[in-house]
This record gives C-alpha cells, structure tokens and sequence, in this order.
C-alpha cells in the first residue's frame, strides 16, 4: 500500500473509512450511558475517547456529525450527565450490538443485554457489569468545522473501580481488568502490558514500574 492524498479520497467510502479508523490503533471501547430528559435510558459504544486533562479532571468524547438523530449527543444536552463505562472484553458481541438503529422508545441496556445501575449524584445510568464506571458532567460540546463531528468535554465527576486493579501510585492496569479495546469500527481486542518505566530524563537510566 502506497497511497496519496488523491488516492485515499478516490477510495471506496466504506474501505476508507475501515482503513483509516483501524490505522489509528488500538483504543478503548467504551459504553455511554445516558437518558433523556423525559426518562428514556440509552447506551452506545464508543472507540473515540480522549485525555483532556487530569487537572480538573476532564476527559473527551468525539461524536460523529449530528446529520441524523443522535440520542446520546441529544441526551448529553438535554440533561448534561453520562456515563463512561469500561467493560469486560467477553462482552465485545453486545457491546457491538449497541451500536444498532434501535427506535428511539427501545433501550439499548434491555436489548442488548445490559443491566442499568443507578447511582445517587448522577442522572444517567451506569453499566452494573463494567469494570470502570465513571460518572460524567457536560462542561463543553465544541463543534468541528473540518467535518461536523462534535467534541463533548465532559468533567470526571465520579469513578468507581476495583482496587486490584490499581498500582499503588494510581496506576489502572486494564490487562489485569481485562477491559475490552477495540481497532478500528469492528474488531475487538484485550490489552497485553509491555512494560512500564519511571520518568525519563537525558541523564538517567528509566527503571521499571509497577503494573
């Protein structure tokens, strides 16, 4: 494969769209909890979360262009809350389902076989089976003028994890939890640690981490 800019353009829109979003790498696939402001709960799988920042606490979540109903975007604004959940990588086919064309009066938690859990200080449900919770606030939803896609921030407001699976300077090791990743729209995978190393400076030798 060798390809230009006008032979990536020229590309069947279906192959360049697996091409370049498996290219990207290996990332995680995470479900979006949410619910509208009349009650109705929602989830859908997402492979484009982003590190914003830790002071505060902001992580974000790139949505595709709102030219058709958008329930978890819609959500977002209508109630400002969501959930961010990281699942089991044996949950990859029902988390995969999610991201059917359910009609809009049909939860994803029930269809695809998911239990809603509730927990107090936020709206939307969490994934009562992930192994990473995160309870999540609105603070921007910026819109990308180079193709229409929309960048939610939202603030970390609450995380719920085991604390096996935490070193002890905070570090998550998501092999030990075997969190489901993904590459690419489709394909789904587990993460194997490759090793982990101390801050590295020109005039010192890197040391080996706990993970």
């Amino acid at each position: 494969m060798n390809l230009n800019k006008s032979d990536i353009e020229s590309l069947d829109k279906r192959y360049r769209a697996t091409l370049i979003n498996s290219l990207a790498g290996v990332r995680p696939a995470v479900l979006v909890g949410t619910k509208s402001a009349s009650g109705q709960t929602n989830l859908a799988i997402f492979n484009s979360l982003i590190h914003i920042g830790a002071d505060p606490a902001l992580w974000g979540l790139l949505i595709r262009p709102a030219t058709v109903r958008r329930d978890t975007l819609n959500n977002i604004q209508e109630t400002g809350s969501y959930t961010i959940n990281f699942i089991p990588a044996e949950l990859h086919k029902a988390a995969h389902t999610t991201s059917a064309k359910f009609n809009d009066e049909i939860s994803e938690f029930s269809a695809c076989g998911f239990e809603e859990e509730n927990i107090e200080g936020v709206i939307a449900p969490f994934v009562r089976s992930a192994v990473v919770k995160a309870g999540m606030k609105l603070v921007s939803a910026q819109d990308i003028s180079l193709n229409g896609t929309i960048l939610v921030i939202g603030s970390i407001e609450k995380i719920i994890a085991a604390d096996e699976y935490l070193t002890g300077d905070g570090f998550f090791n998501p092999e030990k939890a075997d969190v489901l990743t993904c590459a690419g729209l489709d394909a789904y995978t587990r993460v194997v640690m490759a090793g982990r190393w101390s801050y590295a400076r020109p005039d010192q030798t890197v040391q080996p981490l706990e993970f």
